[in-house]
């Protein structure tokens, strides 16, 4: 069974429904989920970039030890989720890859700027991620 720990921003819109909707696909235990926008996350604790995984997308292969980053962090999420594997597959084709490469580029470029979530758990109102 693939195991991978995806380190996502809690906050970003986006992000959070491709996350819930992964949460309810996969059953078993192959995905595990970091929120980075909560206020306890600690980048070191981890052996992360604070500024880094706030940029790009990270995903830990907890078999391996790899971290993937980017569109090899989606191409390791895709691979467990069922109904997504296809587009994993689809994806890793030359010129397809390159071109994906480019695609995230651009979003992870434009995500700082999406609107935000409210957290739940927010007293103040004005919550964000650090």
């Amino acid at each position: 069974m693939l195991k991978r720990t995806i380190f996502y921003d809690g906050l970003c819109q986006l992000c959070s429904r491709e996350i819930g909707m992964f949460q309810h696909r996969v059953t078993d235990d192959s995905l595990g989920y970091v929120d980075i926008s909560r206020p306890e996350f600690d980048a070191a604790r981890y052996a992360l970039d604070p500024v880094r995984v706030n940029k790009h997308m990270h995903v830990r292969n907890e078999e391996t030890g790899e971290m993937l980053i980017g569109v090899d962090a989606l191409l390791a999420m895709w691979d467990c989720v069922p109904g997504f594997r296809w587009l994993a597959k689809f994806t890793r084709i030359p010129g397809i890859r390159q071109l994906s490469g480019v695609g995230y580029a651009v979003f992870a470029w434009i995500r700082p700027y999406l609107p935000k979530r409210k957290r739940a758990d927010c007293e103040t109102g004005v919550c964000e991620a650090k």
